[in-house]
């Protein structure tokens, strides 16, 4: 190879690396953005989840979420379900820490008492959803390498497809996860979950409906499909307030497990 050519290869080499750390930069930024993206200081939502399976009639159950963005980085979540009877004061609190941690605390009436959701458990299907605990954190971006894979359309948007692995397998139940991101709202329209394998999705998320309430975008209307069995678990808005100035004593074990100190926030 003469000087010349080895010149000109070594500019082309060049070329390609800077074009893939862009693409990497990109990715990155994507993903952030989506993190990021307006929500309010606080949320309380009313809404329901509704349970479907191939030969059975759907189970509704009803369910209040509060959510409250705290100071240095903190994000805590209470769920309570509300109805039917046989699963009413069931209740998950998450705290997602500054540091992309989270401690997950399960209240069963029926025992009456807080149980300590464990790391190993993130692959557990909250209360027979198609939810596992670790769909329930808010997982920080930083968490997981990221990398764009085009564009492709998705609910007639023409979206960004991102792929996030995480950086320490042992973090996440999740092979990989791809994303279909639309590049306007920062919202994904899709998520494909591969949990097996790198090559075939066990599970997939579907944005169905969207509405912009007190100037934030809320999903009012989404599925988690298990592609295996068929099992769905669809998640409806019926209310949706923003910046309600929730407490932090919410977000606490004692207000998971006296209902009484949660039900005053309800709308």
């Amino acid at each position: 190879m003469t000087f010349a050519r080895f010149v000109k290869f070594g500019l082309f080499a060049l070329g390609l690396i800077q074009g893939a750390l862009a693409l990497a930069d990109d990715a990155e930024l994507l993903a952030q953005r989506v993190y990021d993206r307006p929500n309010g200081r606080d949320l309380t939502i009313l809404g329901r989840m509704v349970l479907t399976e191939k030969g059975r009639a759907p189970r509704i159950r009803e369910i209040v979420t509060y959510r409250l963005d705290k100071s240095g980085g903190e994000t805590a979540n209470l769920i309570r379900f509300l109805d039917p009877e046989d699963i009413a004061g069931t209740g998950l609190l998450s705290i997602d820490k500054a540091n992309g941690d989270t401690d997950q605390w399960l209240y069963l009436p029926a025992l009456d008492r807080v149980r300590r959701i464990s790391s190993d458990r993130k692959g557990g299907r909250f209360v027979g959803s198609d939810f596992y605990f670790e769909d329930l954190q808010e997982r920080k971006p930083s968490k997981d390498k990221h990398r764009l894979l085009g564009k492709q359309s998705e609910n007639g948007i023409l979206c960004e497809v991102l792929e996030s692995i995480s950086r320490d397998p042992e973090d996440s139940v999740y092979e990989k996860k791809i994303s279909w991101i639309d590049p306007d709202t920062s919202i994904p329209q899709r998520v494909d979950y591969y949990e097996r394998d790198s090559v075939t999705p066990t599970k997939r998320w579907l944005l169905r409906k969207k509405s912009r309430n007190q100037g934030y975008w809320t999903i009012t209307d989404s599925r988690m499909i298990d592609l295996v069995s068929g099992h769905e678990t669809r998640m409806v808005v019926d209310l949706a307030l923003y910046d309600q100035k929730l407490p932090t004593k919410l977000f606490t074990t004692q207000a998971l497990a006296d209902e009484s100190l949660e039900s005053e926030y309800r709308p």
